[in-house]
């Protein structure tokens, strides 16, 4: 026995000193240790070489079983340790390294107890940037919503100024605002809702010129405008970029909401609308009124659908319309399909898409 302890003393210490790596001094040592129990296994007893190397295989098992223990011990010891000093060394990370503020904490606490959206989706909102076309009636709660739900970066675009007429529904704007361009008025709004948040306001006409460059800046677009022209283009520009768009359309007592994502299996908005309307089949607001809280309600559904597309929360209104009757309190959902002859989603994508007069 004397011998094998004195050959793997050599092998250790011996093969440390010529520079073997540890990892073949213990292969080293297995193998002198299968020879031995070899020995052990084979010759008989009374063997001189048996004797000199310890005369019973059950020792050297023992041995084995011994130090397999030891090094599975401390093994187990440094994993601890290592995860003690990787907990020490988080505690000692600056706060600023933290993805939310206390402050923060506490303004989404109601988002992160729920099970649908926790820490995680609250913190893919504040990563979000969502952009809202529009900062009228539907816009306005639109960009309120997403402002203090903490979506990171809120994009406007609107080219119009606040007037005494809008504020009658869109109540993002106040009284003081008359004459101010409603992006400004709007940030100004949102930026004294909730400090965390960006706002990039455009006070401009979304036009075919910037719409591409404009969309490949956000993950999501909420169309709130009240034009065809307008939500043609923005239906194209989402499509070329494969950007969700949240889309609603509202007169009188009446609203409607969908999300159109062909690049998720659903259809684009002019798979539903081929055509624009003829002229007076589509009277604006202003011709045919809408009562005030009308765009608050659509317009609060487009942030939760926002809200569920950026957390991935529940099921989105892909594929689907929901129509809300605000005179008799009725809301329904259809069904909707993609249409193969698409000329901005289908097989025959690139043919302009048709114009006509709001």
């Amino acid at each position: 026995m004397i011998l094998v302890l004195g050959l793997a003393g050599l092998i250790w210490w011996g093969g440390r000193l010529f520079g073997a790596s540890q990892s073949m001094r213990w292969a080293l040592l297995g193998l002198l240790f299968l020879a031995v129990l070899s020995i052990q296994l084979t010759l008989p007893e009374g063997n001189p070489l048996r004797a000199a190397t310890g005369g019973s295989a059950s020792l050297w098992l023992l041995i084995a079983g011994t130090g397999a223990l030891v090094a599975l011990y401390g093994r187990v010891l440094k994993r601890l340790r290592n995860r003690a000093d990787a907990r020490e060394d988080s505690a000692d990370a600056p706060e600023a390294a933290a993805p939310f503020r206390d402050s923060e904490l506490d303004r989404y606490a109601r988002h992160i107890v729920l099970r649908e959206v926790g820490g995680a989706g609250q913190k893919r909102l504040k990563d979000a940037r969502v952009l809202v076309i529009g900062a009228g009636g539907l816009g306005a709660p639109a960009l309120q919503y997403l402002a203090a739900a903490g979506v990171g970066t809120i994009g406007v675009i609107d080219d119009d100024r606040v007037e005494n007429a809008n504020l009658q529904r869109q109540v993002i704007h106040r009284d003081a605002d008359i004459g101010m361009p409603k992006v400004f008025s709007a940030q100004a709004a949102m930026e004294a809702q909730n400090p965390f948040v960006t706002v990039r306001p455009y006070h401009r006409r979304l036009s075919e010129d910037i719409a591409s460059e404009l969309f490949a800046e956000y993950d999501l677009i909420l169309d709130g405008t009240d034009n065809f022209d307008t939500r043609y283009l923005a239906n194209a520009a989402a499509v070329a970029q494969r950007k969700p768009l949240i889309s609603g359309a509202l007169s009188q007592w009446e609203g409607q909401i969908s999300v159109f994502d062909p690049a998720s299996g659903g259809p684009c908005y002019q798979c539903i609308f081929p055509e624009s309307p003829a002229a007076g089949l589509a009277p604006s607001c202003a011709e045919a009124g809408v009562i005030g809280p009308l765009p608050g309600v659509l317009g609060a559904m487009m942030a939760v659908e926002a809200v569920k597309q950026i957390t991935g929360a529940g099921e989105v209104l892909r594929a689907q319309m929901l129509i809300y009757d605000g005179l008799y309190g009725e809301t329904r959902r259809i069904a909707l399909k993609a249409r193969a002859d698409c000329p901005i989603c289908g097989p025959n994508a690139g043919t302009p898409a048709p114009t006509g007069e709001n």
